[in-house]
């Protein structure tokens, strides 16, 4: 795995106010879009079958911090990276960066839980074959 992962996305106008600024949500849901982007580079998915459990991983803990605004169609590179990789979450950075400037940095826990049909979240222990392509690589 590497040890980082990147992509870039461009500012659409529905993604602005007034102003033609990013709104700050959004920064969330790019954490999730690249979240998703790295589970696929890695052949998995945040929600998959792993032996007979549905495994998923809930947010416990999200935070955004803002240096400087993104505007309507400026080319927004990601980087994703795995900071921590306990016995059942991993928590990740997305640094967002526009033209070489740092321009926000997100911080993301999700907890692996298996998923019952009813709905319902079970914290698991990370399953190897899934740990094994999380591992934080130095």
């Amino acid at each position: 795995m590497p040890a980082e992962f990147k992509m870039l996305r461009l500012v659409t106008f529905a993604e602005t106010d007034m102003a033609g600024v990013m709104h700050f949500s959004n920064y969330f849901r790019w954490m999730e879009e690249i979240e998703h982007a790295f589970f696929r580079s890695v052949g998995m998915s945040v929600v998959q079958n792993h032996a007979e459990d549905t495994i998923s991983w809930p947010r416990v803990h999200v935070s955004c911090e803002y240096f400087a605004p993104a505007r309507f169609e400026d080319e927004i590179e990601m980087k994703f990276e795995i900071v921590s990789l306990s016995d059942k979450s991993m928590t990740y950075e997305v640094t967002f960066w526009n033209k070489g400037q740092r321009i926000a940095r997100g911080r993301t826990k999700a907890v692996c839980c298996r998923m019952s049909a009813g709905g319902v979240f079970e914290s698991t222990m990370i399953p190897p074959k899934i740990r094994e392509k999380l591992e934080v690589k130095k």
